[in-house]
C-alpha cells in the first residue's frame, strides 16, 4: 500500500506533469517569433494547467471538486496534444518525444485517481459509484470492478434501468 501524499508535490502525477511543462517551456523558446502571442503561449497556458488544476484538485476536500479539477487538467492534456500535433504539422519542432512524455503524464492521471479512490474514506455506496459512472465518472466504477468486484450488485440499483446498468457493469 503506497503512502498516501501530504502536499501536491508529492504526487507522481503533479511532478510528471511539472516536467512537461519544464519541456514545453524548451519547446517552445524555439518556435518563431511571429507565434509569441498564439502559439506558443497558447501551448504554455494550457502546459501549466494541467499541473495547476492537480495541485488545486489536491487540496479540494469533496469528491465533486476533486474529479472537477483533474477533469480540468485531463482537458488541458489534450489540448497539449494538439498543439503538439500542429507544431509538428507546421515544422516548428520534433515533438514526438514530447509526445510520449504527455502519454506518461495521462498514466499518472489515472493511477492517482484510482489512489485518490483507494485513499478517499467517501460514505459511498456502489449505486452511487455506479450512477456516477454513468455520469461523467468512469474512474469511478473502473476502481470498483478492480478492487472490490464483489461490492457490483447483479440487479441495478432503484434509480437506473437494466439497460442502463448492463452499460456499467457489462
Amino acid at each position: 500500500m503506497s503512502k498516501t501524499a501530504k502536499t501536491f508535490k508529492e504526487l507522481v502525477v503533479w511532478q510528471k506533469a511539472h516536467e512537461f511543462v519544464l519541456a514545453v517551456y524548451h519547446l517552445t523558446a524555439k518556435f518563431p517569433t511571429v507565434e509569441i502571442y498564439c502559439l506558443t503561449t497558447q501551448a504554455r497556458r494550457a502546459a501549466i494547467s494541467i499541473a495547476a488544476n492537480i495541485a488545486e484538485g489536491f487540496k479540494k476536500r469533496g469528491w465533486n471538486d476533486k474529479t472537477r479539477f483533474f477533469n480540468i487538467a485531463q482537458g488541458s492534456l489534450e489540448e497539449c496534444r494538439y498543439y503538439l500535433i500542429l507544431a509538428q504539422d507546421l515544422g516548428y519542432a520534433d515533438t514526438s518525444r514530447l509526445e510520449i512524455f504527455l502519454e506518461e503524464v495521462a498514466d499518472a492521471r489515472i493511477k492517482a485517481a484510482y489512489q485518490t479512490l483507494a485513499d478517499a474514506q467517501l460514505p459511498i455506496t456502489p449505486a452511487k459509484l455506479a450512477t456516477r459512472a454513468l455520469t461523467g465518472y468512469p474512474t469511478a466504477l473502473r476502481w470498483l470492478k478492480i478492487h472490490h468486484p464483489e461490492l457490483l450488485v447483479p440487479k441495478p440499483p432503484n434509480n437506473l434501468s437494466e439497460n442502463a446498468w448492463s452499460m456499467v457493469v457489462g
